[in-house]
């Protein structure tokens, strides 16, 4: 449920304030109220709004989001953490070792996998260069192939003279 619910937006590991709000069994509202009380706990590397332009990418990625009529906030794993120390519950705490846990795992995994990702980028690039000499070839036989055309024509030609 957590990790279904963690994007990667600017480049970082973010969960959306509603996400969380249903996680945490509070309104959206009420989080976002505790988090504009406490704004010196949520710098912009802890929390920052998304931009419209990135919650519609969001939505045409992952139809499940919902269209609201605010933009939501994104929290990284160190907001998550200011999170449980503003909403100030035992609920709030259990869930927040949770998403904090599964922050750790998918940091965990991405290191494990670091080469696996590496060796993949470089597939992709010969893929592309491939791509890119196969289309060169097809341009040659194409040239080749209207080459002949004329020499046929040439030889259909109708013959003046001798």
């Amino acid at each position: 449920v957590i990790i279904s619910r963690i994007y990667t937006i600017r480049g970082k590991q973010v969960m959306l304030s509603h996400d969380l709000a249903e996680l945490y069994h509070v309104e959206t509202r009420i989080l976002n109220q505790q988090v504009k009380r406490n704004p010196g706990k949520f710098p912009e590397r802890y929390m920052f709004q998304l931009t419209q332009n990135e919650y519609n990418h969001l939505r045409s990625h992952f139809v499940i989001l919902k269209k609201l009529k605010y933009l939501p906030y994104a929290f990284t794993e160190h907001g998550v953490l200011m999170l449980a120390s503003v909403l100030r519950s035992d609920w709030a705490d259990k869930v927040n070792m949770f998403i904090v846990d599964t922050f750790v795992k998918i940091r965990e995994l991405l290191l494990v996998h670091k080469d696996v990702i590496h060796q993949l980028d470089d597939v992709q690039n010969k893929l592309v260069e491939h791509d890119n000499q196969i289309l060169l070839i097809f341009e040659y036989l194409k040239q080749l192939e209207a080459t002949k055309q004329e020499g046929q024509e040439f030889e259909k030609r109708k013959r003046i003279g001798y």
